[in-house]
């Protein structure tokens, strides 16, 4: 053997060694992290039922997306001969997988909080199809949604492409299954349903928000609606709108959690790009119109036009010189 080939050999043995030196530590590593789930300030969940799971939710969405929009989503395509036998197996597919995870959570909230025991697989059971009753007006709302898309919006050129492409619709979409699981007391799953679509497309809206029939968001990114928010019939709002809530100091949160606290958009009301709207006694009354960076905390009148004062706009050429300049009145 070389004596080059010796000395690799022998460096492989030291590092070697010396790996295992560093997972001698992880046993250490290990109980001190077990010790840390015994102190009453830790966030765990260790115990003998499962939480529900995250994964199972996303899939409930995508097989709602697959009853809603039947034919978009779906792995095969559908005609009138195998329609209902498709939508048979995906509706007996839906129900095992939403029901279990309602279980799950309403076990978890059980166990967690010393709750009397409401039988929660047999509910989870009842809740799931309740809902699965409200998929038909669920497809009904949606139905209005993708029109008031297309008839809001010049670069939409089909509603296929509205179904297949507009995060805003996605985004309303998961709201809308959310919400009725909201209304139906359901813990834990709206929520993970709507900070999925949050994460996906950069709207967040809070499943126990109102929202109206015929509710278009356009472009998207960056709209906040909270969960107090009450939204009319024919809204439409465009990126970077705000429906929020004002700031509490924090010995006032809890005594807030059950209040109106976001604001109320009445009919036909369009809020352009940026404004930002806050206060549950704020009222947008019906066809008003806000204009874009507007920051309202005060109730505007039906038929109002909201805007700000014009801008000084500065031109200069590339040397730095005043070309013109334009300003407000």
């Amino acid at each position: 053997m070389l004596e080059s080939d010796r000395g690799k050999k022998e460096e492989c043995k030291v590092e070697a060694r010396a790996g295992q030196a560093y997972l001698e530590e992880i046993p250490l590593i290990v109980s001190q992290l077990a010790e840390t789930c015994r102190e009453p300030e830790s966030f765990h969940h260790i115990g003998p039922e499962p939480i529900p799971s995250r994964k199972a939710v996303i899939d409930i969405i995508r097989r709602a997306y697959r009853l809603l929009f039947p034919g978009y989503f779906s792995p095969r395509r559908l005609d009138e001969v195998n329609l209902n036998y498709y939508l048979g197996q995906e509706a007996v597919g839906f129900f095992e997988v939403l029901s279990r995870q309602i279980t799950l959570s309403l076990r978890h909230e059980c166990l967690r909080y010393g709750l009397p025991c409401s039988r929660c697989q047999e509910r989870g059971r009842q809740e799931a199809v309740h809902f699965m009753r409200r998929l038909k007006d669920l497809r009904a709302m949606l139905a209005m949604d993708v029109r008031a898309a297309y008839e809001g919006d010049p670069a939409a050129k089909s509603f296929d492409e509205i179904i297949y492409c507009y995060p805003g619709l996605f985004a309303v979409t998961v709201h809308r299954v959310a919400h009725q699981l909201h209304r139906q007391q359901t813990p834990l799953i709206p929520r993970i349903m709507t900070e999925y679509a949050h994460s996906l497309t950069g709207i967040d809206i809070h499943p126990g928000a109102c929202i109206g029939e015929s509710f278009f968001i356009d472009h998207g990114t960056g709209v906040v609606i909270g969960e107090t928010t009450e939204i009319g019939r024919r809204v439409r709002l465009y990126q970077g709108v705000t429906l929020g809530a004002l700031s509490v100091p924090r010995d006032k949160v809890d005594a807030l959690r059950t209040q109106k606290r976001h604001p109320t958009v009445e009919d036909d009301v369009i809020v352009y790009a940026g404004a930002t709207i806050l206060g549950g006694r704020t009222v947008i009354g019906a066809r008003s119109v806000i204009g874009g960076n507007v920051w309202l905390t005060e109730s505007v009148p039906p038929d109002t036009k909201v805007f700000l004062k014009k801008p000084d706009l500065i031109f200069q050429d590339g040397r730095g010189r005043r070309v013109r300049a334009l300003g407000g009145p």
